[in-house]
């Protein structure tokens, strides 16, 4: 049994490690919203770096790089509140040149400020890339050379739009609701893109989408079945109503060789197109489109780029499935989303 001095102790300590753990959590906060603990080699951007819990990934963490438009700071007292851009594959954005891009529309004033915050792949990307139904609560697995994909989609997708989100509103000044949200993603982190979005309309409003794996299918024992049970296609295909969202959806000519139909058209083009246009084969099989839900398409926007269009289908015909490739959709993408003309 304590003492009384034994116990007196005892509640001393309790309470120095409840106000430790105050100022250990005082602390993250500001070391997240604080520009001073940020680097700026001297183009006004801040960069947070950021190590988040993720409950169904635990023990892993989920490694998140917050890049803060310049006079962020400054704007504090007068409240400013920005757009906020997420993106998949966090560990990518030296390669695709997120930041040199940046500055160089924010220079040219070709671009309204914005914060982006990149997402770093899982240590297993292609569990936590793919699709997912919300209203069941599970991943819609595809199949594919290298094994199944989108085991974990439900979960990554469910920890983003649920958890990511609102820890940045929290700690961020943004524009928090849809219209101020856009997702974006490039090959399998471009097929999540469109899962979060079409999934969570009210946390989303925007998304863009490079050469996106819109291949993945639920039969793969022939090219017909391939065609025909496209995942992404079918979850377009089930929705009778168009959603409150806007598209970016942008491929290159030279992805893959690959061409199930022989229609001349590689299927890198042909599955997007398809996901815009719908899918109708000459056997009378239909699977509606993005265009049959009512979205205002523009299917060359490298030509002639509409801002009043709900989808634009970006071809660069020279386009590589690679990083080089999405760098150089990546100025186009932002212009489309935050230049001068955008809604």
């Amino acid at each position: 049994m304590m003492t009384i001095k034994e116990q007196g102790v005892r509640a001393f300590m309790r309470r120095m490690m409840v106000m430790a753990g105050l100022v250990m959590c005082t602390a993250s906060v500001q070391a997240a919203d604080s520009p001073a603990a940020a680097i700026d080699p001297g183009d006004g951007l801040t960069v947070n770096s950021l190590a988040l819990q993720a409950k169904a990934f635990a023990p892993e963490q989920i490694k998140v790089t917050v890049y803060l438009p310049p006079g962020y700071a400054e704007q504090t007292a007068l409240g400013t509140r920005y757009p906020v851009l997420y993106a998949n594959d966090g560990q990518d954005m030296a390669a695709v040149g997120l930041r040199e891009t940046l500055s160089r529309l924010y220079a040219a004033h070709d671009m309204r400020p914005v914060i982006v915050v990149a997402v770093d792949m899982l240590a297993d990307r292609a569990s936590g890339y793919g699709l997912s139904d919300r209203a069941g609560k599970h991943s819609v697995v595809g199949g594919s050379r290298i094994g199944p994909i989108g085991t974990r989609a439900y979960d990554y997708s469910e920890w983003v739009a649920t958890e990511l989100v609102p820890y940045i509103d929290a700690h961020y000044r943004t524009q928090a609701g849809a219209a101020g949200r856009t997702v974006l993603g490039w090959s399998l982190g471009g097929l999540n893109a469109f899962n979060l979005g079409w999934d969570y309309p009210e946390v989303f409003g925007r998304v863009g989408a490079f050469s996106p794996s819109f291949w993945l299918a639920a039969d793969r024992s022939t090219p017909g079945a391939v065609a025909s049970t496209r995942l992404a296609q079918g979850m377009v295909n089930a929705t009778s109503q168009r959603k409150p969202l806007r598209f970016f959806l942008a491929v290159g000519g030279r992805e893959e060789t690959n061409d199930r139909n022989g229609n001349g058209v590689i299927d890198a083009v042909e599955d997007t197109e398809d996901l815009v246009q719908g899918y109708r084969p000459i056997d009378g099989t239909t699977l509606r489109g993005l265009r049959d839900l009512g979205y205002r398409i523009d299917m060359d926007y490298a030509g002639h780029p509409s801002t009043s269009a709900d989808v634009a289908f970006y071809l660069l015909p020279d386009g590589e499935h690679n990083q080089a490739t999405w760098k150089r959709m990546l100025p186009v993408f932002l212009a489309w989303a935050y230049g001068a003309g955008a809604p």
